[in-house]
């Protein structure tokens, strides 16, 4: 069985085919500037010539339908024909209080996707827009949506309600949503396999640090409490959002800078966080390169940055009572020693041990990186959200 896996942004549509038999990846690729006559297409198979095409692609149907011309080439393509796809699977960002587990697209999922555009209004339409694209060009293939926030589904009204008056949560569902949620559910049932023990054992907490930033409470395999919150903006500092703030920061900053909600909402989501620390990146690459080169701006940037996950580790730790595992993954988590160590070196309070010889070995695998007699494991496990959506693809349509 053949999954498509596609990633669709307002401009832009991700996309993957697996061969489920052996989860291996057949075909990956991007569009970029859809809606422009200058879109690029890029696509990469196995023992394949590369592609990189440049011409005009106004909209999502056009663009997925130049994957599916792509994907059946002669010369640079992976099958014969269209008809080899057996399902497709698409990333959806918010799935607010209705979907707790991924389903396959009917018009009723198509319009509470719609219903929850004011709760991700940059994401969810361009996710649809992927949606009916495909629809367009393969009228007949089955097609299945993972959330972002199902996983997180499974907190108490303890750790998703706000302490606010409670008529905005009835009326407007404003709580806590979570995110990263695909990538949360994978790498921690990666870590349970790898350490050979069952996840209903293992309390966890998933540090899913790149740009965008989140930790999650992991009990038995269940989200306990996520720091994103109604929004990707609650929580950890990240590479532009600021994270964690006052909220009496918001009102203060409209008078005295005669703001508009719209202006404070940009600086806070594009122009804040490491960004505006360093003042020089968002790239913690760039911001550790600096730091070590002695800039004092980028070194305050790395020290909050640390010195914020360390905190919600050290509370989730207190929150689950307890913590077998520490992970790490996403860009920050998997590539960056400094961050790592840094972290690492701050909460051995907790009975944690990192080996600093394994910390920092460049591998592409799961490992361990904490020393044998550690109390807490400390893993870096690469993430692969694109395989866990084929996977529920694959479970959810193999009928």
């Amino acid at each position: 069985m053949k999954v498509l896996v596609i990633n669709a942004g307002s401009s832009s549509l991700k996309y993957q085919l697996y061969n489920m038999m052996d989860e291996s990846v057949l075909a990956s690729g991007r569009v970029e500037r859809i809606g422009m006559d200058s879109s690029i297409v890029t696509h990469e198979s196995a023992n394949k010539p590369e592609v990189r095409d440049v011409r005009e692609i106004l909209d999502h149907v056009t663009a997925v339908k130049r994957v599916i011309d792509i994907l059946v080439h002669p010369d640079f393509g992976v099958i014969t024909s269209m008809s080899e796809i057996d399902a497709v699977g698409h990333r959806v960002v918010h799935g607010g209080e209705a979907f707790k587990h991924s389903v396959i697209v009917t018009q009723e999922v198509k319009a509470e996707i719609k219903r929850l555009f004011d709760l991700a209004p940059l994401h969810n339409p361009a996710h649809m827009m992927g949606i009916n694209a495909v629809e367009t060009n393969m009228p007949n293939v089955p097609q299945v949506v993972v959330f972002d926030t199902a996983f997180h589904q499974t907190m108490p009204e303890t750790s998703y309600l706000y302490p606010i008056p409670k008529v905005l949560y009835r009326r407007h569902k404003i709580r806590r949503y979570g995110f990263h949620g695909t990538s949360h559910a994978y790498v921690s049932d990666e870590a349970a396999r790898f350490l050979g023990k069952p996840i209903e054992s293992l309390k966890m907490v998933s540090c899913h640090i790149g740009n965008g930033a989140s930790c999650a409470a992991i009990v038995g395999g269940k989200t306990l409490d996520t720091s994103m919150g109604m929004t990707p903006l609650e929580g950890l500092m990240m590479g532009t959002r600021s994270g964690d703030i006052d909220p009496a920061i918001v009102p203060f900053v409209i008078n005295k800078e005669e703001l508009t909600l719209s202006e404070v909402n940009s600086m806070l989501n594009k122009h804040s966080g490491m960004q505006a620390i360093s003042g020089l990146s968002s790239d913690m690459r760039e911001i550790d390169e600096a730091m070590n080169a002695g800039d004092a701006n980028a070194k305050l940037a790395f020290d909050m940055f640390v010195y914020r996950l360390r905190k919600y580790i050290g509370a989730y730790a207190a929150a689950m009572n307890g913590i077998d595992v520490l992970l790490f993954t996403a860009g920050i988590g998997e590539n960056s020693v400094s961050v790592r160590r840094a972290v690492c070196e701050g909460i051995t309070f907790l009975g944690l041990e990192l080996d600093d010889a394994l910390n920092t070995e460049r591998k592409k695998t799961v490992r361990e990186i904490s020393k044998p007699d550690s109390r807490v494991k400390v893993l870096v496990v690469p993430t692969n959200e694109e395989l866990l959506i084929a996977r529920d693809t694959y479970k959810l349509t193999n009928v």
